[in-house]
């Protein structure tokens, strides 16, 4: 019997990424596994893609010298840039590729002593407003950058989508628009899509895509799921129900007494909780899986446990494996009822869940 386990399904990791290649068939690939592969390993990801990706996109240094200490010798992009100029030499090292969106970056690299050139990607801020340099200081970084000793030729350019999963909006292709225009002429690579830009936007796809969520088989809108798209969910989230209790009509159940039973029912156990990462904002009538049916989420979410719904007739037994998310039961489903997103709740998993992965 297994408390919180999430298995890591590698052939899923790989159908996807197929899939995502497929809908931009003249692109390369930069897989972003940052923030510990969206919660399913950061290096077993990576090994898992090797052959598939071109390159993979990190947010952390330190998740890039960790890929290079496993073994990880493709590209590796650092998606926000380095920190500090202190970075530098580290980058040269481990041959790290770095995002460049702000002048104390660029200073930083006109500054630097370095014995071989990085391989620069100018992020410009085509309309979301979070990183990148804004449209009429990108002809002088281009200039500097180019100038700059430390920088290889070409330079490259990327930019991010702020609303790109939701295609109603006019944003996406303002954004396009715009990147082609301050792009026009540039030899170098340009990258623009990530996962909703590789799923529902061609023509955005340009050198190479970045997708981040799909890889992971959960869709980048909120009103779908990642089978909508072909995908494969790579993480089925499990625990094991521990105790079987009968309750009474009347009865509550948990902290505070959130949910009372309105007939003699029996309620499971599960060892899973907000120590898991498991939501402790998920609220009654929260779906999961046991012995092949939903059954609900009835009371509060505690530290290790949820309590569970199933029902006056249920025949289920502890030991039993229960199922928080996976192919059967959408982690999109599961934050929908959460108000959040399936990113938040694969990346939120705890260091005492056990990653086994097949």
């Amino acid at each position: 019997m297994k408390a919180a386990t999430a298995i890591i399904h590698t052939a899923a990791l790989n159908h996807n990424i197929d899939i995502i290649r497929a809908m931009a068939p003249n692109s390369r690939t930069w897989a972003a596994i940052k923030a510990n592969g969206y919660g399913h390993g950061l290096l077993p990801v990576a090994k898992a893609l090797s052959s598939q990706a071109d390159g993979f996109g990190v947010a952390r240094l330190e998740e890039a010298v960790s890929l290079r200490a496993g073994g990880i010798v493709k590209p590796i992009l650092l998606l926000e840039g380095f920190y500090s100029s202190a970075d530098l030499p580290t980058l040269e090292a481990q041959n790290l590729q770095t995002a460049v969106h702000c002048i104390e970056q660029l200073e930083a690299l006109e500054k630097a002593n370095l014995e071989h050139p990085l391989h620069v990607w100018l992020k410009i801020d085509t309309g979301m407003h979070r990183l990148g340099v804004r449209p009429e200081y990108v002809a002088e970084f281009i200039e500097r950058l180019k100038a700059c000793p430390n920088v290889a030729k070409p330079l490259n350019f990327m930019s991010h989508f702020g609303c790109a999963d939701e295609p109603e909006k006019p944003v996406t292709e303002q954004q396009i628009a715009l990147f082609e225009e301050l792009t026009a002429g540039q030899p170098g690579y340009k990258s623009l899509a990530a996962s909703s830009g590789s799923l529902i936007w061609p023509t955005s796809h340009f050198d190479y895509v970045r997708p981040g969520i799909s890889l992971y088989g959960i869709s980048p809108m909120v009103e779908r799921c990642g089978k909508d798209f072909g995908l494969k969910p790579a993480m089925t989230m499990t625990s094991s129900l521990i105790a079987v209790r009968e309750a009474k009509k009347g009865e509550t159940v948990g902290y505070g007494g959130r949910w009372m039973t309105d007939r003699d029912t029996k309620i499971g156990v599960v060892a899973i909780g907000y120590g898991d990462g498991y939501p402790r904002a998920a609220p009654d009538g929260t779906p999961v899986m046991i012995n092949g049916r939903r059954v609900s989420l009835a009371g509060r979410v505690s530290m290790d446990m949820i309590t569970i719904d199933l029902g006056p007739d249920a025949t289920d037994r502890v030991g039993d494996e229960v199922i928080l998310w996976g192919e059967e039961l959408p982690v999109e489903e599961i934050a929908r009822h959460v108000g959040t997103i399936g990113y938040e709740l694969v990346t939120n998993l705890t260091s005492r869940v056990d990653l086994i992965y097949t």
